[in-house]
């Protein structure tokens, strides 16, 4: 691949909802590893993690590109959630790589996530495909990620970097739990976005479809 091939980055999960920790990340990789562009990719048909209440597709699209707007450098996919059947990343990155071979793609995903990946569907395709940039945090414990990664490089001959992550103690299920305590999450999400939140009474009620096999909560 030459010097004048793309750099993208993917960043998954449900984005249920989106919030300021998920842009800092996105800006953070797409600066220290001068990307192209980074895209966001909200799960459709999950297989992992199925114990999350999370709201319509049209709801989590319509936040996030709420979220992005006016970022020249930030898009947002639909891929996945009009994808039929259930959402694999390998089957993402294969699809990504199919329609862009001149593209080398950055998989941004949180370094708590690293010791989980060889559980993910077709791990070894997946780091075949994609770069991965592991998100550390202050909390994060450096000498198993150090390990975790290094297995990972051994076995598949996997591309890990690390990513300084933002010092945020931010979840989407802490936000989601705010809402319903009628607690604000002003701030914590972009202006637009908690005013759809509101406006549409997202997470005001229970109900526990499926997850992402992604990498943030």
């Amino acid at each position: 691949m030459d010097k004048k091939s793309k750099r993208v980055g993917i960043m998954g999960g449900t984005f249920n909802p989106v919030h300021i920790g998920h842009l800092l990340i996105a800006e953070q990789s797409y600066r220290e590893y001068e990307l192209d562009h980074v895209i966001f990719m909200p799960a459709g048909h999950p297989p992992h993690k199925q114990d999350q209440e999370i709201v319509s597709n049209h709801d989590r699209l319509a936040m996030l590109r709420l979220a992005v707007e006016g970022v020249p450098y930030f898009r947002v996919s639909d891929y996945e959630i009009n994808k039929h059947g259930l959402s694999y990343t390998y089957e993402t990155l294969e699809y990504l790589t199919g329609i862009a071979p001149d593209t080398r793609f950055y998989f941004i995903m949180g370094a708590d996530s690293v010791k989980d990946l060889t559980h993910w569907c077709r791990p070894e395709r997946i780091l075949e495909l994609a770069h991965i940039l592991a998100a550390v945090r202050g909390d994060t414990d450096m000498e198993m990620l150090n390990r975790e990664a290094e297995l990972l490089r051994c076995t598949y001959q996997a591309k890990i970097s690390l990513l300084g992550a933002p010092e945020l103690d931010i979840s989407s299920r802490e936000l989601r739990d705010r809402v319903k305590n009628h607690a604000s999450i002003r701030f914590m999400v972009p202006e637009k976005v908690n005013f759809y939140i509101h406006f549409h009474h997202l997470y005001e009620k229970s109900n526990t479809p499926p997850q992402a096999d992604g990498a943030w909560k």
